[in-house]
C-alpha cells in the first residue's frame, strides 16, 4: 500500500467540499493549518459550556452562562443614539434584560415578540445591580429548545469564523469518517477501555462536560495515542532502515580501555561504568547500535566516548566525532588527545579549513588506517573522505542532526554503529518523540571534584556595580563571558545589542581586554576572536547564544548573562555549565529587566535553586511547553494536534514499545494490525515512513 487507501480519499479533499465552506471561509481556516477534512476532525474543542437548562437566574453566580425559559416583556428602544436595545424578560423567579447595540428593531420584534415564551442561552452579567444577558447566544421557542446542547464544545477560531461555523464544519467532516480496522493491540485497548478510532472522535467533538475534554478522558486518550504510535513507528522504521543487513560485532579486549583508565587521577562514576558498559554490548553484538548517550553539563560525556572509541580501535576499526562546529572539533581534540595518548591512539582533526597537501595526507592516513580517530565537522560527510573501517560514529550536540544526517554518516563505512551525545537534559517524553529511535543512555550524576557555580539574580539597575565587579575579577587575572540578550528572535537585532555592549564594556575596560563573537561573523574571525579568549589573551568575551554549546575554558569563572528573563531555562542551564570548569569558585549573574512576570520569575529562581539539568528540564518543560524547549526551529519535535507530551509521558513510553514490538513480529506491516497501521500512517500524513517500508 505505497499509495494513499481510497478509503480515506473523502477525508484528503479540498475542504470546500464540505457543504458550507466556501472560497472565504477555506482562506480563513487554512490561517489555523485547517485545509482538509481530515484537519477538521483532529481539532478538537478545548473548552466547553455548560448549557443545561436552569428555572431561574438566581440559580446561577454571574458573570456565567445560563439557558433559561422567559415569557418576552416589554421592549424599551435605545434613549440615545447608539445607546442600548432593551427588553424585559422574566424566568420562573425574577426579571433581567435582554441587551442589544446596533440590532434592527423589527428583527428583535420577530425574534422576541412581548408575551411570548421564548428559551434564552447567554452570559449572566449584573449591570449597576441589575441582572442582564447581552445579544444571547441563543433564543428559540420551547418546541425547539432541544437544539441547544446540555454542553457546548469551544473550538479554537480564528478571525471570520464562529463557534456555530466551526461546529457545523466539524460535524460534517465527521459525517465523511469511515469505519477502519481497529492498528491498536485488541488486548491493550481493552485494558485501557478506549473506544474505537470513530466513536472516539465523535466524543471527542461532542462531550457531555468537562471531564469528557480532559487528557485522561478515555476517548482522547486514544486519539492521542494514536498520534503518538504513528510517531513512534515511523521512528522504528527509521531505525529498522538503519539497521538492515544487520550489524557487525565489534568486540573489544579492553587493553587500550585499560590503559586510559590507568592514566586517570580519578575514578569513573558509576553512571559513566553504566553508560560504558551499555554502549560497548550494544557494538558487540550483531545488530547496529543506534543509541542516545544524554548527559547534563560536565557529567562526564568525554570519557564514555573515549572508552567506545577504545573498543573500536581495539577490534582493528575506526571511530569518527562529529562536532557542529569548527571551534568544537578542535576543542574535542584537546581535551580526547591527553585521554588516549596512554594508549597509543593516533587522534586528527578535519574540518573544511583543511586544504591542499595537509588535507591529502590526512585522507591518505584515515585510509590507509594510520588515524584511529577522526574528529570533524559536517565535512567529514565529503565524498572524498574515505575510512580502512569506521566502526562507531559519535555525532556531539545532537539537536542539530536529524534522523536523515544519521543515516548518512552510518553510510560512511559497513554497518557502523552510531552513538549520539547530547548535554541538553530532555525529559523523557520529549527524548522519546524525538530520539525515538535511539536507545537511552543516561548520565545523571557528575564526577566529584567540579565546583559548584554560584548563581546570583541581579536587576539591570545595577550594571555599573557589575561592570566595577568585573573590572576587579580581571585585575586578578580571571575571565568572563557576557551574553547579550535574545532580542525578538532576530539575528540582526540580536547583534546590534552585543554590538552595542562590547563597544560599552570596551570603553569602561580598555581597549584589547573585551572580544567580540556572534553568530554573522566570518568564520575565521570568530574562530580567531574565540582562540585568543581560549588562550587567555583576551579576558573578557561578548558574546550572542554562539557559545552556548561545548566551549571549555576552564579558567573562566564569571558568566554574566544579560536580560535572562528572554532566555529559556535550557538555555540559561547550557549557558551557566560554560564555567565552574576549573578549581576557581565561579559565580553566574542572571541580570534581569524587572518587573518580572510570574513565569519568568519562577524560571530564574528555579535556576538558581538547582544546578540539576534533568530538574531544570522538567520545570522548563511545564513552564514552556514541547515545542519551544529545544527551539522549534530547530528541535525536529513533531507537532501533535491531540497529544499532549507534557501530561501524557506514559502514552508516549507505551506508543514506542508498541510500535518496536509490531514492527519485530511484523517488519513489512503485512498483518492485518499491519495493514490498519498502514492506514493510519497515511491517516496521520506520515506517508515519509511508507515509503521507508518500500524501500525497505
Amino acid at each position: 500500500m505505497s499509495t494513499r487507501p481510497p478509503v480515506l480519499y473523502p477525508l484528503f479533499a479540498e475542504i470546500e467540499t464540505l457543504q458550507g465552506i466556501g472560497p472565504r471561509l477555506a482562506e480563513r481556516l487554512a490561517a489555523i493549518d485547517i485545509t482538509r477534512p481530515r484537519d477538521l476532525l483532529f481539532t478538537l474543542p478545548h473548552s466547553g459550556i455548560d448549557r443545561r437548562h436552569v428555572a431561574s437566574i438566581r440559580a446561577v453566580q454571574p458573570p456565567t452562562v445560563a439557558t433559561v425559559e422567559v415569557v418576552v416583556g416589554r421592549h424599551r428602544p435605545p434613549s440615545r443614539r447608539n445607546g442600548p436595545y432593551r427588553v424585559e424578560v422574566e424566568d420562573a423567579q425574577t426579571t433581567f434584560q435582554l441587551v442589544y447595540f446596533n440590532a434592527d428593531p423589527r428583527y428583535l420584534g420577530r425574534l422576541l415578540p412581548t408575551g411570548q415564551r421564548r428559551v434564552v442561552s447567554g452570559k449572566v452579567e449584573l449591570f449597576d445591580g441589575v441582572a442582564q444577558m447581552a445579544h444571547p447566544d441563543h433564543v428559540l421557542a420551547p418546541e425547539e429548545a432541544g437544539e441547544i446542547p446540555p454542553f457546548e464544545p469551544v473550538y479554537p477560531l480564528t478571525a471570520g469564523v464562529s463557534q456555530k461555523v466551526m461546529a457545523k464544519a466539524a460535524q460534517a467532516a465527521l459525517e465523511r469518517a469511515p469505519e477502519l480496522e481497529e492498528w491498536i493491540d485488541e488486548p491493550l485497548r481493552a485494558r485501557e477501555g478506549w473506544p474505537r478510532w470513530r466513536p472516539a472522535l465523535e466524543t471527542a467533538h461532542a462531550p457531555l462536560g468537562l471531564e469528557e475534554m480532559a487528557p485522561h478522558a478515555p476517548a482522547r486518550q486514544r486519539l492521542a495515542y494514536d498520534e503518538f504510535f504513528a510517531h513512534q513507528l515511523t521512528l522504528a522504521l527509521a531505525r529498522a532502515g538503519m539497521r538492515l543487513g544487520s550489524g557487525r560485532p565489534t568486540v573489544g579486549d579492553g587493553r587500550l580501555a585499560a590503559k586510559v583508565l590507568g592514566s586517570l587521577e580519578f575514578s569513573p562514576t558509576d553512571a559513566q561504568e553504566r553508560a560504558v558498559a551499555e554502549i560497548t554490548a550494544d557494538m558487540a553484538a550483531g545488530k547496529r547500535m543506534m543509541r542516545l548517550l544524554q548527559g547534563d553539563v560536565g557529567a562526564g560525556k568525554t570519557l564514555v566516548a573515549v572508552l567506545a572509541m577504545c573498543a573500536a580501535a581495539e577490534a582493528g576499526g575506526q571511530a569518527v566525532l562529529m562536532a557542529p562546529t569548527e571551534i568544537l572539533a578542535r576543542q574535542h581534540l584537546d581535551s580526547i588527545r591527553p585521554l588516549i595518548e596512554a594508549a597509543g591512539i593516533v587522534a586528527e582533526v578535519l574540518t573544511g579549513r583543511d586544504k591542499g597537501p595537509e588535507r591529502a595526507a590526512k585522507l591518505t592516513a584515515l585510509e590507509s588506517g594510520d588515524i584511529q580517530i577522526l574528529i570533524g565537522t559536517h565535512a567529514v560527510f565529503q565524498a572524498d573522505v574515505a575510512f580502512r573501517d569506521l566502526r562507531l560514529a559519535i555525532i556531539d550536540e545532537q539537536h542539530r542532526f536529524g534522523v536523515a544526517q544519521r543515516m548518512e554518516l552510518g553510510a560512511k563505512g559497513e554497518a557502523v554503529d552510531v552513538l549520539v551525545m547530547t548535554a541538553t537534559p530532555i525529559p523523557r517524553s520529549l527524548a522519546l518523540s524525538q530520539y525515538g529511535d535511539l536507545d537511552l543512555s543516561v548520565l545523571d550524576e557528575k564526577p566529584p571534584g567540579r565546583t559548584p557555580v554560584v548563581t546570583r539574580l541581579v536587576s539591570t539597575g545595577r550594571l555599573d556595580e557589575v561592570v566595577e565587579h568585573l573590572r576587579k575579577a580581571i585585575a586578578e587575572g580571571k575571565q568572563a563571558y557576557w551574553v547579550c540578550p535574545l532580542v525578538e528572535e532576530s539575528e540582526a537585532t540580536d547583534l546590534i545589542a552585543a554590538e552595542e555592549r562590547f563597544r560599552h564594556l570596551r570603553m569602561r575596560l580598555g581597549e584589547g581586554r573585551v572580544a567580540l563573537v556572534h553568530g554573522q561573523m566570518p568564520l575565521a574571525e570568530k574562530d580567531a576572536a574565540m582562540a585568543r579568549f581560549v588562550a587567555g589573551d583576551v579576558p573578557l568575551l561578548v558574546a550572542t547564544t554562539v557559545i552556548e554549546v561545548g566551549v571549555n575554558v576552564p579558567n573562566a569563572s564569571i558568566m554574566v548573562i544579560e536580560r535572562a528573563e528572554s532566555f529559556g531555562l535550557a538555555q540559561l542551564h547550557q549557558l551557566r555549565g560554560r564555567v565552574g570548569r576549573g578549581a576557581a569558585r565561579s559565580t553566574c549573574l542572571l541580570m534581569y529587566r524587572g518587573p518580572l512576570g510570574e513565569t519568568a520569575r519562577r524560571r530564574l529562581e528555579t535556576l538558581r535553586e538547582t544546578e540539576d539539568g534533568f530538574r531544570i528540564a522538567e520545570e522548563d518543560l511545564a513552564l514552556r511547553g514541547a515545542g519551544d524547549l529545544i527551539g522549534t526551529a530547530q528541535s525536529g519535535l513533531p507537532r501533535f494536534r491531540i497529544g499532549d507530551l507534557e501530561r501524557q509521558t506514559a502514552l508516549m513510553a507505551m506508543a514506542q514499545s508498541d510500535a518496536r514490538r509490531l514492527l519485530a513480529d511484523d517488519p513489512t506491516l503485512e498483518s492485518d494490525r499491519g495493514r490498519a497501521a498502514r492506514v493510519l500512517l497515511w491517516l496521520l500524513d506520515q506517508d515519509r515512513a511508507i515509503r521507508m517500508i518500500a524501500v525497505g
